[in-house]
């Protein structure tokens, strides 16, 4: 593969280079088929998820609805990212457009602030629901949990629209090269002609408030879940309690552990490498292992995929 280290200027960028995973070709195509399989079965597994609360009426509550709206947002965050990887696998020049590399940073921070106030609302429908059970069916109506849903997708969308825009408007010169497997703000920066601290400022703002906002809200209603389950007389209340929110509790951590070290600590520390390991646990192992955390611990969602597969 060649590259061209030849300065640009944004009058003459037509596009960027992600070097993703440098190493020979064979590799390469090793790399292509694993992660080809690993995005077959993020679809498979969070398809399921999907189909078994669409078929299954026990499973219209809205814990469900909200677990299939979250599985159905783990396909596009996957499918922002993974494509594109396994295109660049097959490419000699690794070349991704102007537009296509905005594009993918759009959709693809975008979709994890989605993620990040969709596990926010499902803390508060656990909340509401072993918090306030005999009012929980009152609270959480089916146009509340509508509502949640909707303002998650549109707030996630409009989060960091504005600060994409004005990076995207802005001179670009060097080599173009990016080292990472998508178009990512800090290498995006990296290559502008001129910084412009007011813009890195904004964006690092706005990447805290999404991480620490609706974290905190997480944590603060499992707080408040923890203390009710400890009241519970039965153990059997404790155990089935513990089991529903264990799963969701893992993913949380599994998720914001990986993210904050990301874009929490400081980048600096992080070589190019540790940012594509990070990225990649956060951004194609997690949708993997979220339908399999979810149905191992529920025993609904088990019953319900047994039915699906008519096993």
């Amino acid at each position: 593969m060649k590259i061209s280290n030849t300065p640009n200027t944004s009058s003459t960028i037509t596009g960027f280079i992600l070097l993703g995973f440098p190493c020979p070709r064979e590799g390469q195509i090793l790399l292509f088929m694993l992660f080809s399989a690993l995005y077959l079965l993020t679809l498979m597994g969070n398809g399921s998820i999907i189909c078994a609360v669409c078929w299954d009426q026990r499973l219209h509550t809205p814990m469900y609805i909200l677990l299939a709206n979250f599985s159905f947002l783990e396909i596009w965050y996957v499918t922002s990212t993974v494509p594109n990887m396994l295109a660049n696998f097959l490419s000699d020049n690794k070349f991704i457009s102007f537009s296509g590399c905005f594009l993918q940073f759009y959709f693809f921070f975008s979709l994890g602030s989605t993620e990040c106030f969709f596990l926010a609302i499902m803390a508060f429908d656990r909340y509401l629901a072993i918090c306030w059970p005999l009012h929980y069916p009152t609270l959480m109506t089916g146009r509340l949990c509508a509502n949640l849903v909707i303002s998650c997708w549109v707030l996630g969308f409009l989060w960091f629209l504005i600060p994409i825009i004005i990076i995207s408007q802005m001179s670009f010169c060097g080599s173009r090269i990016i080292d990472h497997f998508l178009c990512d703000p800090g290498p995006l920066l990296a290559l502008t002609c001129t910084r412009v601290p007011v813009i890195e400022l904004t964006s690092s703002t706005l990447s805290s408030l999404l991480l620490f906002i609706p974290f905190l809200f997480t944590m603060v209603s499992y707080a408040l879940v923890l203390q009710a389950v400890l009241k519970f007389p039965s153990s059997a209340g404790r155990r089935k309690a513990f089991s529903t929110c264990g799963s969701h509790l893992t993913v949380v951590s599994l998720f914001y552990g990986s993210v904050m070290v990301m874009y929490v600590s400081p980048t600096s520390e992080h070589d190019a490498g540790m940012q594509k390991i990070v990225t990649l646990f956060y951004s194609v192992v997690t949708p993997l292992i979220n339908p399999v955390i979810y149905s191992l611990r529920n025993k609904d969602m088990k019953h319900a995929m047994k039915k699906l597969l008519g096993t």
